[in-house]
Order: C-alpha cells, then structure tokens, then sequence
C-alpha cells in the first residue's frame, strides 16, 4: 500500500553524512522545532552495551540489530502521525533509497539532510569529541575516519532531486 503525502502529512528526516559531520546537533534541533522522535543508533548502543568498543559498534552483530528495531519504531511513529529523525549516518545509497521508499510507502515525507564538510573539519571534530566523550560517542581514529570516508557514498545531485525540501 502505497500512501501519498499530504500537507498533514508526518515528515521523516535522514541525517546523512560521516562522524563530526553534525548529524547529531541537527537531529537533536530538529526533534525540538518539529516535535519529532530521534533515534541515533550509537546512543542505543552505549546504553546497551556500555563497555563495547569502537570496532564492535563499527562490525559487531548490534548495531544491524539497533538500527532494525529502530527502523519498526519509526516506521510505526511515522503511520502514527509522528514526525522522525533517523540519525544514523546512511552512507549508501541503497540504504537511503530502501528507507525513502518505504517512508513514503505509509505516507510520509522524507528529507534528507546532508552533511558534508571538508575531512578536516570532520577530524578536528572528532579529536575534540575523543577528548569529551559525551555520551553516545564512541572514540576513534583518523585511520577510521579515513577508511569510512571511502566508504560514503556522497549523494549526487539526481538523488538529492528524489527527496522533499526541507
């Protein structure tokens, strides 16, 4: 069943881009200006496990698991009428074309919000946050950093046209 939006219609927001990119500050103002409910996979994570260490939260069996039940909560938030934030990063784009089609599918709008700064910018970011570690933060390397970086896959500029504005 596919459901077309609507003016009335909840709105579910990706935060897409590499740590220190500013996912989580966006998708904390967001969930504030829109009363939306924000699920961000490494606060899950710590919570749950509060010893796991970057590697496990990176390929460990619990971040796939986090990130399902996470997806059927918003999901079932976004048939309720509920406005959501997904901040998880969403580096494919397999991964952000399966997420809009299935929002879309129970009548939601989808935005997608990209952040991308210069790497630079990013690992300055994140030496800070390693030296913070608020909660939610696992700590990391500028060898992670780059290998992820490889691993983005940028949005272009035919994808961004598939996406509502913001």
């Amino acid at each position: 069943m596919h459901l077309p939006p609507n003016d009335n219609s909840p709105t579910l927001y990706l935060t897409c881009g590499l740590p220190g990119s500013g996912k989580t500050t966006v998708a904390r103002t967001i969930a504030e200006e829109t009363a939306a409910l924000r699920l961000t996979g490494d606060e899950w994570l710590q919570q749950l496990f509060p010893d796991m260490t970057t590697r496990e939260a990176e390929t460990g069996p619990f971040r796939a698991r986090v990130e399902k039940l996470q997806w059927v909560t918003a999901r079932r938030a976004l048939k309720l009428g509920c406005n959501v934030v997904i901040d998880w990063g969403i580096w494919s784009r397999k991964e952000r074309d399966h997420i809009r089609t299935e929002a879309r599918a129970v009548g939601a709008r989808v935005v997608l919000c990209l952040l991308d700064p210069p790497f630079e910018v990013l690992w300055a970011r994140v030496s800070q946050r390693n030296a913070e570690r608020p909660f939610g933060a696992f700590p990391m390397t500028k060898a992670d950093l780059l290998r992820w970086s490889r691993l983005f896959q940028r949005p272009t500029a035919e994808e961004l046209a598939l996406y509502d504005p913001l």
